[in-house]
């Protein structure tokens, strides 16, 4: 599937989704927002996908928002700019709420909204040459609708840094952060890494990966109390009580492979 400058491709049980507009450094508009929102959706919806890989052709993995968008967005009214940002917030809810396990593979720099797409996935794989900043500062803009996605994965104490100075830092930085989980010296690495991540999820039921999303998002930052040990009670009593959690407690015990792994 092609749209725009959004490739969505299907391999197996991987579902694509490529940003190709290199020589715009994959930077957004409403076009590019929209058209990444309706991969995402269409990927949701695959019962045949297993997990999705956002990557990048070009230079860069997305140099933030088109300038011609921005001019055009210079000349909008508040309201006209909440349509905006509301689109924006659809695309990366979207993305952090999927229910497959998702995968960055950044080549090259991610400014503004793009290192809220690295942000919003579950695993990000970047090369050395990667580099980041939430630049917002320096337009006399913030990266507000990214917030929520970039403090959860760097924490508020780097979020005070980056999103004041608007500051470059580098694929290392990135790393020491959480931003990224594995840092790679050459694309062949980076893809390396990315298949060794996407088997091991193979391995995993399906459903037990949505859930295990779940989870995160109801945890995460919650006081431990009898709240959150009744939640957490409840959720592993119905998965083990459910037909993956049967299959997969029954496929250890017979010592043979869960019916949702893919013979290589």
């Amino acid at each position: 599937m092609t749209m725009s400058y959004v490739l969505l491709e299907i391999d197996g049980p991987l579902g694509i989704v490529t940003l190709n507009n290199p020589e715009k450094h994959n930077a957004f508009d409403d076009v590019l927002i929209n058209d990444l929102t309706a991969a995402f959706e269409a990927l949701a919806s695959n019962v045949a996908v297993r997990a999705v890989i956002l990557s990048a052709v070009g230079k860069s993995f997305s140099a933030g928002a088109d300038l011609n968008w921005m001019k055009r967005v210079a000349a909008y009214s508040q309201e006209d700019n909440l349509r905006d940002a509301t689109a924006l917030g659809k695309l990366m809810r979207t993305l952090h709420g999927l229910s497959k396990p998702t995968i960055a593979r950044v080549q090259g720099a991610a400014l503004g909204g793009g290192v809220g797409l690295v942000a919003c996935c579950d695993i990000a794989v970047g090369s050395s040459r990667a580099s980041f900043s939430l630049s917002e500062a320096k337009l006399g803009l913030i990266p507000a609708v990214i917030s929520p996605y970039v403090i959860a994965a760097i924490g508020d104490r780097a979020a005070h840094r980056y999103f004041l100075t608007a500051e470059r830092f580098d694929a290392a930085e990135a790393f020491r952060l959480g931003l990224l989980h594995e840092l790679a010296s050459d694309d062949e690495t980076m893809d390396d890494k990315i298949n060794d991540i996407v088997t091991a999820l193979l391995l995993c039921g399906p459903q037990a990966i949505t859930e295990g999303k779940h989870l995160i998002s109801a945890v995460a930052n919650q006081r431990i109390d009898a709240g959150v040990i009744a939640d957490t009670a409840q959720r592993i009593a119905r998965v083990r009580a459910s037909t993956e959690g049967k299959e997969g407690v029954g496929a250890f015990l017979d010592k043979r492979k869960a019916s949702w792994v893919i013979e290589s």
